[in-house]
């Protein structure tokens, strides 16, 4: 998808847990003109706790180290690009965020239990957002995809626990026996972003039916 728009994209690499960051994306995209539309995508997941052990662990054996560098990550990161895009949006009176959560959000989880933590934390942000700044002619909506095909889960996909190589696991994963696509979540970011404008505090599951 990318590659059709590559003339239209613009690359500012920089740490997303840090307002600075934040503050210098917006200021480029309203540099470049038209900005009003944020996803908030980036995050750790599954794959961040194999070259950090502990980090996406049962609440016991998480240090508050890991705690805190996870929270940064996939919560702080939300509270900055929206706090720094608002001030934008708010002004020119229109604006769409999307935030993406997890499906761990929506349910208690195993283990990672600071990832949970974060995930659930960006779907009340966001349902916050919502009825404070709609008003404003902005909405803020959530997707909370499932399991995924993308790098985050490249290790489990190709390891002996990959639960879609069993037949008698594959559908308790997920009710389509298959892990969505990158492209299945972007439709769904689309949609409530662009095209859903009566959307607004929606929190959009992609999973295949998993909480179903």
């Amino acid at each position: 998808m990318a590659g059709e728009h590559g003339d239209r994209i613009v690359a500012q690499s920089g740490d997303i847990g840090l307002e600075s960051t934040a503050r210098l994306l917006v200021q480029r995209a309203c540099e470049l003109g038209g900005f009003g539309w944020l996803v908030n995508n980036a995050g750790v997941g599954w794959n961040y706790g194999l070259t950090n052990p502990g980090s996406m662990s049962a609440l016991k054996d998480t240090t508050a180290a890991q705690w805190r560098e996870v929270l940064r990550i996939n919560l702080d990161s939300v509270y900055f690009l929206c706090h720094a895009a608002l001030q934008h949006f708010c002004a020119q009176a229109s604006g769409s965020i999307v935030n993406v959560s997890s499906g761990g959000g929506l349910r208690g989880m195993d283990d990672a239990h600071t990832y949970a933590t974060a995930k659930a934390g960006v779907i009340n942000l966001t349902r916050s957002l919502a009825k404070t700044y709609g008003r404003f002619g902005v909405r803020s909506n959530v997707i909370a995809p499932g399991f995924v095909d993308t790098d985050m889960v490249s290790s489990v996909l190709e390891s002996e626990l990959n639960p879609f190589a069993n037949e008698l696991t594959r559908f308790m994963v997920s009710p389509m026996g298959r892990p969505g696509t990158p492209d299945e979540v972007a439709d769904a970011i689309y949609f409530l972003g662009v095209e859903a404008t009566y959307c607004n505090g929606a929190v959009l599951s992609v999973d295949g039916g998993s909480l179903a």
